[in-house]
This record gives structure tokens, sequence and C-alpha cells, in this order.
């Protein structure tokens, strides 16, 4: 296996020919609405987290160069899911663990299809599998790009417990540090999450490029003597800077992810939270430039 940063992915078609269908796609979408996807590049089995990103950045500059930025940016828990959309078309680049493809579609049929899994979807208990992993796509960011926005924004699936909710919270963090530094290179991104029983104290998640994913909860009210330091070391923090506990977790740790989500997580529970549905998150934002929907979150927004 590669080292992370290098990349052992096999391209199917090259770059270039990539560029080249995206643009067949996107002029004259008629001719291959209906098709299946075409698959541009395939990952080896192995492959991790950052090569399958830097795989994928191969693919991802030229098709932007050849058909310019994207109107909605995007992923899953799965892989990438970048849109070209207007009333016309969507030129969908969309990736999983094995393989990126690209296709085109009607943009009401498709998010007609995938609005009805926001609606219907999800887990009738806490004792049921989630299917966040199942949704179209955990977060989407749009900055007023070429195209058109659409007309509706599907519904947050919520989750049914705090087990659901880790989970949920995990994929879509490892989703952003996939899929965020190839598609708005260099932007940090982050939300916060507020407790209905402790509204004034702001848990903080986000993930900056070069520095990985970051946890803070604000704890100014509490005193910082021995025993709550031994205390929040015990939940996971790593540090204390002017009132608030950090946490940061670098990329290139492959559970990064998991490990933001769970201390998140344990940190509101101990703040007295009883279940995901005190919970909403506000301040959603990438470098603080366009919308940012997290609908694959878990909770409410505020």
């Amino acid at each position: 296996m590669t080292s992370p940063g290098e990349s052992n992915a096999v391209a199917v078609t090259t770059p270039v020919g990539a560029a080249e269908l995206a643009e067949r796609l996107h002029g004259a979408p008629r001719e291959h609405l209906g098709r299946p996807p075409v698959v541009v590049v395939a990952y080896p089995p192995e492959a991790t987290r950052l090569e399958r990103r830097e795989a994928f950045r191969a693919v991802y500059g030229p098709i932007v160069a050849r058909i310019g930025e994207p109107t909605l940016y995007g992923g899953s828990a799965w892989g990438p899911n970048v849109r070209w959309r207007d009333g016309a078309r969507l030129v969908l680049l969309s990736g999983d663990r094995f393989q990126v493809t690209l296709s085109v579609h009607r943009p009401e049929d498709l998010e007609r299809d995938e609005h009805r899994c926001f609606t219907w979807g999800g887990a009738w208990s806490v004792d049921e599998p989630h299917d966040f992993d199942l949704l179209p796509y955990s977060w989407q960011l749009y900055r007023s790009g070429p195209g058109e926005q659409p007309g509706d924004v599907p519904g947050r699936r919520l989750a049914g417990g705090w087990e659901h909710l880790e989970s949920a919270l995990g994929l879509m963090l490892a989703a952003w540090t996939e899929q965020l530094p190839v598609q708005v290179p260099g932007d940090w991104a982050g939300f916060t999450i507020v407790a209905d029983r402790d509204p004034g104290r702001d848990l903080v998640v986000s993930y900056s490029p070069g520095e990985g994913l970051g946890v803070a909860i604000d704890d100014r009210d509490a005193e910082q003597g021995p025993e709550r330091v031994r205390q929040m070391r015990e939940r996971g923090w790593q540090g204390h800077d002017r009132g608030w506990w950090q946490s940061v977790f670098p990329e290139a740790y492959e559970n990064a992810a998991a490990a933001s989500a769970r201390l998140a997580v344990t940190e509101l529970r101990c703040r007295g939270a009883t279940g995901p549905q005190e919970l909403a998150s506000r301040d959603a934002g990438v470098n603080d430039r366009g919308e940012l929907w997290l609908p694959g979150l878990g909770i409410r927004t505020h």
C-alpha cells in the first residue's frame, strides 16, 4: 500500500478523457440521458481515505477546468457527490469506496428520488440500524456558482439515539476530510452544536486543512482546578485555552472522524442532554462563503 497522500488507484480512463466525457454530458445531455454511469476512476480494495482523495483530485481538476466550477459541492458517507445543475440537466460526479462515476440526469427525476429517500428512510427505533450511510449526500455547499440552485432542500434525517448520532457525525466528518480538500482546497469548515438544556454553551466541530478535525467546548463558567482538569482529560479533551477545552485529530489518522464524533457526543451527554432530539446545529459554513447544508448530521437546525 502507498503512504497517505499518494494514490494507488487504477484509472479506467485518463483525467483528460474524464474531462472530455464531462464536456459531452454537459453540452449534449439529451444524447446521454438514461445511460448508465461511466466509471472514470477505480480504487483498489485496500485504498485508504487519503489515497482515494488524491485519486479523485486527479480527475476532478481537469473536469472543473473543462466545464467550470460546479453548482453544488458535496458528498455522501461513501464518496464525493458533485453537481453541475440547471433546469435541463444535472451532471453528477459521484464516488464510493470502489470507484468514481460520471452521469447525467433530468434534475427533477433524480432529486425527487433523493428527497423520497430523505423523507421516508431512517430507523423506526434506536434498536434498528440507522441508514445515514445510505443517504444520497450528507453535506452540500452552494456558492452561487454556474447553474441553478434546487428549488427544495431536503429535511435533515434525525438520529434516533446517541449511537445513531455518533455514527452519523463520524460518517460526515470522515466525508469532510476526504472530500473538502479536493472540492474547496484550502478552506476550513465547521458548525456549532447547542443543547436545549444548556443553551449558553457552544460545542464547535470543525475541519482545518493541514490540521484535521477539531472539537472545542466553551467551559468558561467552570472553575479550572485539578479536579476539573482530570475530569475533562478523562473525557478525551487534550488542552485548555482561554476557557475552551479543545482536541485536534490529524486527518492522516484514519480514525480521526470516529474519535471526534465520540468526544462530541460524550461531552453533550455529560452536559445533561438526554438525546439527539434536544440538540440543534447553527453557524454551519465553509470559509464563511456560501450556504452549507448538513442533512446527514442527525440533528435539527437551530
